[in-house]
């Protein structure tokens, strides 16, 4: 009995080494943990580093209210009018210079702009144009925050998420495929010390590329980075560890390449889609909204972009540390109730 655990720790080790030292000599697959996401990084920072906007985003709260006084601005063709559930939402956009002006229903005759964005002072003249100056000015300040800024908790995430459930889903089909799991099984390895060994080496695989890219790309980008860095540490280890635990079900009894690889297709389109890695979900009709809200790689990204952008701490993104937290438990047991050795 005392031995068990130091021999579950020997064992776990050898076989968290093994499959570290495997990815490592993989020079393929280095490049892509590590190069691919630079790449993407460096050409959005380039790409959208332009200041110019050919259209004013115009945010509405409660568009059933009175609304008449701006019915002109609202409908001129270079006004793009985006309906948020409530004013705070909507004023954070216009905070990191998301939205250019705000009207609410409930308060007639009043407006918001950020007194420190062009676009949205802009935005006010065409809007006091139209109104004949009747209207009552409010504002709002907040760093400028670029797209760069906003999508790399995104970029980051999807690396995650490729490294992930690829990293350990096709791995692990090709394992068994191939017969390693078959030879395993004949060893005193047991299921749980193999799966604790593929988790941990992939956990710490992902974390360290995806360290390693933030910095390296900071340094040239300089990002927004207002929150905690251990905030920031804790959802990506949650949200990594939810996907891990998902690609183990993919790869629990599957022994067709050809069958993980389409599986895992079918989890990462509507993740990389859906998970605002490249753009918000605000405009999206509520199911789609709801089917978001879903996927463990939104959660991950949401979160990550709140400390960074918001500086939020714990606190503010407990909703998202929880779902996650929730989802790699459900993830883990299904996992390991469902494993085989063999595909039967």
């Amino acid at each position: 009995m005392n031995n068990r655990l130091p021999d579950f720790i020997r064992v776990t080790s050898a076989l968290f080494m093994a499959r570290s030292k495997e990815f490592y000599r993989d020079r393929g697959t280095l490049i892509w943990a590590f190069i691919f996401p630079v790449c993407i990084i460096a050409a959005i920072g380039f790409a959208f580093s332009s200041d110019e906007q050919g259209i004013f985003r115009t945010g509405v709260v409660n568009p059933a209210g009175d609304l008449s006084q701006a019915a002109k601005y609202l409908a001129a063709p270079w006004v793009k009018r985006i309906e948020y559930p409530d004013r705070g939402q909507a004023l954070d956009r216009m905070r990191y210079h998301q939205l250019d002006l705000l009207l609410d229903g409930s308060e007639p005759g009043v407006y918001w702009i950020n007194d420190l964005s062009v676009q949205s002072r802009t935005a006010e003249k065409l809007l006091l144009a139209d109104t004949g100056g009747t209207m009552e000015r409010r504002t709002v300040s907040g760093r400028r925050v670029r797209y760069v800024d906003w999508v790399i908790p995104g970029v980051l995430g999807m690396n995650i998420m490729f490294g992930s459930l690829f990293g350990i889903g096709y791995i692990i089909v090709r394992y068994r495929k191939n017969g390693v799991l078959k030879r395993l099984q004949v060893t005193p390895v047991t299921r749980l010390q193999f799966v604790t060994a593929q988790v941990l080496s992939r956990l710490v695989i992902m974390l360290a590329s995806a360290a390693a890219v933030y910095i390296g790309c900071d340094l040239f980008l300089d990002f927004v980075m207002l929150g905690s860095y251990l905030d920031l540490f804790l959802i990506t280890t949650l949200g990594s560890f939810s996907m891990i635990a998902l690609a183990l079900i993919v790869a629990c009894r599957t022994a067709s390449e050809e069958l993980a690889n389409g599986l895992l297709n079918l989890l990462t389109f509507p993740m990389m889609l859906l998970s605002e890695v490249w753009f918000s979900m605000d405009e999206a009709p509520p199911w789609l909204t709801v089917l978001s809200d879903c996927l463990p790689l939104t959660h991950m990204v949401q979160g990550a972009r709140a400390i960074m952008i918001e500086g939020a701490g714990l606190g503010a993104i407990s909703r998202h540390v929880w779902i996650l937290g929730f989802m790699s438990i459900v993830f883990l047991v299904v996992a390991a109730t469902l494993f085989r050795w063999n595909e039967r």
